[in-house]
């Protein structure tokens, strides 16, 4: 069994994937607090909690928080005899960012097919557009199913 590790591996780790999720368009305050939140044992931190963890103000967890409770990434709970907000990260969060991003997908096709249809078929442009839409429906297809097998193997 491994050791716990050290406060700085930690930190560093949360940086590190925080740095992954921001390159992925998630915004860099948000990613941070979902690093955190994954490394915390029991899954749950207040916005105090965050704030000391990452070395940043209140203001700035309060607008990640936000941003991550619209999306529902994460929950907000009060824990038994606290006045404080707790916040929780959604079991299966990565699996719900992909479905975000899989929703995206479609639009991307219905936009690129309706764009292609402003042009004469057998243009380039529109032979460009309709391969874009094929492409993406081909893509949500396929990470509709994988989300669902995911979901199958790994129940809540």
């Amino acid at each position: 069994m491994a050791e716990e590790p050290s406060r700085e591996a930690v930190s560093q780790f949360v940086e590190r994937f925080a740095g992954v999720l921001a390159n992925s368009g998630v915004p860099t305050m948000s990613a941070r607090v979902m690093g955190a939140m994954l490394v915390s044992p029991t899954g749950t931190m207040t916005a105090a909690e965050l704030a000391e963890s990452l070395k940043i103000s209140q203001p700035a967890v309060s607008g990640a928080v936000r941003q991550l409770l619209q999306v529902s990434f994460i929950s907000r709970e009060r824990l038994p005899g606290s006045r404080k907000d707790h916040y929780r990260i959604r079991e299966d969060v990565f699996a719900a960012i992909l479905e975000r991003r899989n929703l995206a997908l479609s639009e991307w096709e219905a936009t690129s097919r309706s764009g292609a249809g402003l042009f004469p078929a057998d243009s380039p442009v529109a032979r460009r557009l309709t391969e874009a839409a094929d492409f993406f429906a081909f893509i949500h297809t396929d990470m509709e199913q994988l989300i669902k097998n995911w979901r199958a193997d790994h129940p809540g």
